[in-house]
Parts: structure tokens; C-alpha cells; sequence
């Protein structure tokens, strides 16, 4: 695999995470550039494990697992868990409340993990195709995970201009966003 088709791989495989980011970024409440930064880096360093753990199941499983039946279910758990998390920002943002509620300086770890990881799952497919074709997976991974940190830095930084524009409605339009993204992955798999 030559280093354009690394690039490209690298850049495709992190624009679900930019779209996330961008509705992570417009729910937030005026969000700096370190929790932009922060978030992507939590994302691109899951977005560079996962297709080490897929080259690693590829390369140990290659008698006992058929790389066509991971990608066979990729996006069906991609799908569940960005739905899920939409539905709960939907509910969050939909549900009545006595008083206003401020949007958060900051989403917490373990929001960003899971939702990263759901963006990620296609990476770990990748990586066990990865596992048949003569490529460094170091190098592929880290590409991979660095052109996700750039992009949903970008992106929480676009989402900043976002939220501004929408107002009490950016954990609204963050939800729609995250089950778009997944019916998406989900869709463009069937």
C-alpha cells in the first residue's frame, strides 16, 4: 500500500468522527481550543488502536475468524451505540426542566470514549483487512489516529460556530447528528 492510499485511507476513516465532533462541539458551552484539542486527541488515539486490535485479530485469527463476518457486524454495532447516544442527548435536551439549563464547559471521558469507540468500530475492520495486504500497520494506525485528532479538532472548533448559530437547540441538532451518523454507517454497510 503506497503512501497516497495510506493518506487517503487515513483521512476517510475520520470524517464520521469530524461530523460527531462537530455536534459534540455546538453542545458545548463556548468550548476552547484544549477541549477541542482534548477531544481530539481521545479520538484519534481510539481511532489508532482499533485497527491495531482488527490487524491483530486478523493475523492471530486468519484460520478461526473470516474478516467478512467482522465487517459483517461492524456497522450494525457503530449504529447502536451512536443511536443510543443520540436518543440520550435527545432525551437530555428534550426533557421539561424547572430551571435553565447551561450547557456543559466540557463533555466528560467516558461520553467521549464511547463515542469515539462507536466512530472507530469501521477502523477495526479495516484493520483486519489491513492483515492480508503487505502494509506497516504502525504506520497506518498512527496515520489514521492523527488525522483523526486533526479533524475532530477542526471539527469541535466548527461546531464552536454552530452552536453559536443554533443556541439552546445544539444538543438537539448534536443527537440528530449522532443517529444520522450511525444510520449512515449502517447504510452505506447494507
Amino acid at each position: 500500500m503506497n503512501a497516497i492510499a495510506l493518506l487517503l485511507l487515513a483521512f476517510s476513516m475520520s470524517t464520521d468522527a469530524f461530523s460527531v465532533a462537530i455536534g459534540k462541539g455546538a453542545s458545548l458551552k463556548n468550548p476552547r481550543f484544549a477541549e477541542a484539542l482534548r477531544m481530539g486527541l481521545i479520538f484519534g488515539i481510539i481511532e489508532a488502536i482499533t485497527p491495531i486490535i482488527g490487524w491483530l485479530i486478523g493475523h492471530s485469527a486468519a484460520s478461526f475468524v473470516d474478516a467478512a463476518f467482522v465487517e459483517a457486524w461492524d456497522h450494525w454495532i457503530a449504529f447502536t451505540i451512536l443511536a443510543a447516544l443520540g436518543l440520550h442527548m435527545l432525551y437530555e435536551s428534550l426533557k421539561p426542566n424547572i430551571e435553565k439549563k447551561e450547557a456543559p464547559s466540557r463533555h466528560s471521558f467516558s461520553k467521549l470514549v464511547l463515542t469515539a469507540f462507536g466512530t472507530s468500530v469501521d477502523a477495526m475492520a479495516i484493520g483486519i483487512s489491513l492483515a492480508f495486504v503487505d502494509v506497516n500497520i504502525l504506520i497506518a494506525a498512527g496515520l489514521i489516529g492523527l488525522a483523526t485528532a486533526v479533524m475532530v479538532t477542526l471539527g469541535v472548533m466548527l461546531g464552536k460556530v454552530f452552536g453559536s448559530l443554533l443556541g439552546h437547540r445544539t444538543e438537539i441538532a448534536g443527537g440528530l447528528a449522532l443517529i444520522a451518523i450511525g444510520a449512515w454507517i449502517l447504510s452505506n454497510h447494507l
